[in-house]
């Protein structure tokens, strides 16, 4: 499965903040490509999701 459901649904943190990051990671893994891009058939939403919430890739908020 893509997407860790248990990690999904264990997420404390702003769910806010976890989807303005994901756009963020997805629009990175499009401009620069990623290797688990092949491995989730292309799947750019579902693969930048579980880079943050397996902690691959990790988000700070700016003020």
């Amino acid at each position: 499965m893509i997407l860790p459901l248990n990690l999904l649904e264990q997420y404390q943190d702003n769910v806010y903040e976890l989807t303005v990051a994901a756009v963020r990671r997805a629009y990175q893994i499009t401009m620069t490509g990623d290797e688990e891009l092949d491995e989730n058939d292309g799947k750019v939403v579902s693969t930048a999701i579980k880079q943050i919430l397996t902690k691959k890739v990790q988000y700070r908020i700016e003020e």
